[in-house]
């Protein structure tokens, strides 16, 4: 087999299989495993896919920057957040995470909601200032510029004393095996604090956030119970969310 055969039967086996390890391509591609850690090697390089210890995972999701992420896919945003605000009801304690679809579920909220909103990301605080409904308190700590939301002990702190009745999660990466993940190991503590506790936790993630993975891993998939996602998604992308348990939920 040569050389870009076999690295294209690397990424379809990734495709379906969701990782790969470097064992099972050695012996299934009938070559050794040094070269298979130059295969790995080189879709690294070319940003196909991400090595790990042992094998590889998808290339991870979108860690740009907030004002860069903002333009991206912003019908599919605007829809999933919409679905989302129709699961916030009357009295409730909502925690919204940062990133650009939950500002865009903030912004979704309906007008008359009653409810006592808490979040880490500045823009949310300021895009429900004049909201008249909402008793909104933003978490403080150190200023993540790249992402906008706030980090560090203080606010790790903070989140672990608040039993939410529903937290909507903005995530970088969601893995049916590996979970919610994130780029960031201080967003990483902060997101693992909000989740302490939390009566029901919705995911927001389109497409293609869907069976990616990040370096930095916030939970398992089990600590999630609503996955609002949009409608490109395929019925075959999403059946393994739904075997663990997970209401889907498709703008």
């Amino acid at each position: 087999m040569l050389t870009d055969e076999r690295r294209t039967v690397i990424l379809d086996r990734l495709r379906t299989h969701g990782r790969v390890l470097a064992t099972d391509l050695s012996t299934e591609l009938d070559v050794s495993s040094d070269t298979i850690r130059r295969d790995l090697r080189e879709l690294d390089g070319q940003g196909l896919l991400r090595r790990v210890h042992g094998g590889a995972l998808p290339r991870h999701g979108d860690a740009s920057s907030f004002a860069a992420r903002s333009r991206r896919a912003p019908e599919a945003k605007a829809s999933i957040a919409r679905r989302a605000a129709a699961c916030v009801n009357d009295g409730q304690v909502v925690v919204l995470d940062g990133g650009t679809t939950t500002l865009e579920l903030a912004r979704a909220l309906r007008d008359d909601l009653r409810a006592s909103v808490i979040t880490t990301s500045p823009p949310i605080a300021v895009a429900l200032a004049d909201h008249p409904g909402l008793d909104v308190t933003v978490i403080g700590g150190t200023l993540r510029a790249d992402s906008l939301v706030t980090v560090g002990a203080s606010a790790v702190e903070a989140l672990r004393i608040i039993r939410a009745d529903i937290v909507f999660l903005g995530v970088c990466g969601l893995h049916p095996e590996i979970g919610v993940t994130t780029n960031d190991l201080e967003e990483r503590h902060v997101k693992a604090a909000m989740l302490e506790g939390a009566a029901e936790v919705v995911a927001l993630a389109d497409h293609d956030k869907l069976g990616t993975a990040m370096p930095v891993i916030v939970a398992p998939l089990s600590a999630v119970t609503h996955l609002v996602t949009d409608a490109d998604v395929e019925d075959a992308a999403l059946a393994p969310y739904r075997a663990l348990g997970i209401e889907v939920l498709r703008a």
